[in-house]
C-alpha cells in the first residue's frame, strides 16, 4: 500500500508496482521512492536516441567516429598522465594499458563526455516507456537504486548517457555493483571523478570476463575463407576451428597456431568487405558492448595509441 504524497503527478500502475517491489524486496521507503520517481521526468528524446544507435552504421562510417587523430593523440596523453595507474591495473588484472585506455577513449573521450542525462530519468524513461527492452531497464533501475543506497548517492543527482550508463567508463548500474573497484583506496568507488578507480574497474571488468593475458586479439585476413560461416554482428564467440580456417586457404599468422577456434568477422568498407579473425580476447571486448563494430573500434584505437606511444 503506497503512502499518500502531495504531488500532482500520479505514478502509473507499472511504476506503483515497481515501488511495491522495491519496498518488499529491498526495504526501500515507499513514500521517499515515490517522490523520487515523481521528480524524475520522462524524456522522449531518450526513446528517439535508442532508435538510432551508432552501431547500426556500416563499419567504414562507424570507424571514422573513433579513429580520429585527436582521439588517438588524447589517448597518448591519457596513457602518459596515468602511467602509474595503468601499469598497476595491467599488473593486477593482466589487461594491457592501451586496451583500458581505448575503452575509456571510445566511451567518453577519456572522461570529457560522460553524459548529460540524469541517470534516474534515463532509466525510468526506458523502464516504463520503452516496451522493447523494458524488462532490462527495469532491472537496471532496481540496480541503480541499490547502488545509490550503497554508495550514499542522491539518486536524482548523478548524470550519464541516454541509456543510463555512468561515469568515465560508462558502466551500467549492474556492472557498477559487480565490477567497479576502489582502486585508489579512498573508501569510495567513484567512476566520475577518480581516473584510478575508472582504470582499475575497466581492468577488473575484462579480467572477470575471461581476458587471457598475453594472447592476441584479432587478425585481418587477405580474403574471406571459403565455405566457412561468418560470425554475427553481435559478439560472436570463436566458433570455427583454426584447422578448418587454415584448410580453407587462409594465410594465418603463427600466433594463432596454438589456438583452438576463432570467429570470422565481416566489416563493410565503401567498395569492398574486410574479413578478420576474432579471437577469444576480441570476444571479451564484446562483453563490454556486444557490437563487433564497437570491439573493432576499441582494438584499432588501442593499436593506434600503442604504436604512436612507442615511437
Amino acid at each position: 500500500m503506497l503512502l499518500a504524497v502531495t504531488d500532482s503527478y500520479a505514478l502509473s500502475q507499472q511504476e506503483q508496482q515497481f515501488v511495491t517491489q522495491m519496498v518488499e524486496k529491498h526495504q526501500f521507503d515507499s513514500a521517499q521512492l515515490t517522490r523520487q520517481l515523481q521528480k524524475a521526468k520522462h524524456r522522449p528524446s531518450i526513446i528517439k536516441a535508442m532508435s538510432r544507435p551508432a552501431e547500426a552504421m556500416p563499419w567504414y562510417k562507424y570507424r571514422k567516429i573513433f579513429l580520429q587523430p585527436k582521439r588517438i593523440e588524447d589517448g597518448k596523453k591519457f596513457m602518459r598522465k596515468y602511467h602509474k595507474e595503468l601499469k598497476q591495473a595491467q599488473e593486477t588484472y593482466g589487461v594491457p594499458a592501451h586496451i583500458i585506455t581505448a575503452i575509456i577513449g571510445v566511451e567518453t573521450l577519456y572522461g570529457k563526455n560522460t553524459g548529460s542525462y540524469a541517470v534516474m530519468e534515463a532509466l525510468k524513461t526506458l523502464a516504463f516507456g520503452y516496451p522493447k527492452r523494458a524488462k532490462f531497464f527495469r532491472s537496471e533501475l532496481e540496480q541503480y537504486l541499490l547502488m545509490a543506497r550503497e554508495e550514499e548517492l542522491e539518486p536524482l543527482t548523478p548524470k550519464g548517457s541516454y541509456a543510463g550508463a555512468m561515469g568515465m567508463p560508462q558502466f551500467m548500474p549492474s556492472s557498477f555493483r559487480e565490477y567497479a573497484v576502489d582502486f585508489d583506496g579512498n573508501g569510495k568507488r567513484d567512476l566520475w571523478n577518480s581516473p584510478s578507480d575508472v582504470i582499475g574497474s575497466v581492468g577488473n571488468y575484462f579480467s572477470r570476463h575471461g581476458w587471457k593475458t598475453g594472447e592476441a586479439i584479432a587478425f585481418k585476413l587477405e580474403r574471406q575463407p571459403r565455405g566457412l560461416p561468418l560470425g554475427s554482428r553481435r559478439g560472436q564467440k570463436p566458433n570455427v576451428t583454426i584447422s578448418k580456417i587454415r584448410n580453407s586457404g587462409a594465410n594465418l599468422p603463427p600466433e594463432v597456431s596454438a589456438l583452438d577456434k576463432a570467429a570470422i568477422l565481416e566489416y563493410k568498407q565503401k567498395n569492398k568487405q574486410d574479413y578478420w579473425l576474432g579471437l577469444h580476447n576480441f570476444y571479451v571486448i564484446t562483453r563490454y558492448n556486444h557490437s563487433n563494430l564497437y570491439a573493432m573500434a576499441v582494438y584499432q584505437l588501442a593499436q593506434a595509441i600503442n604504436q604512436q606511444s612507442t615511437q
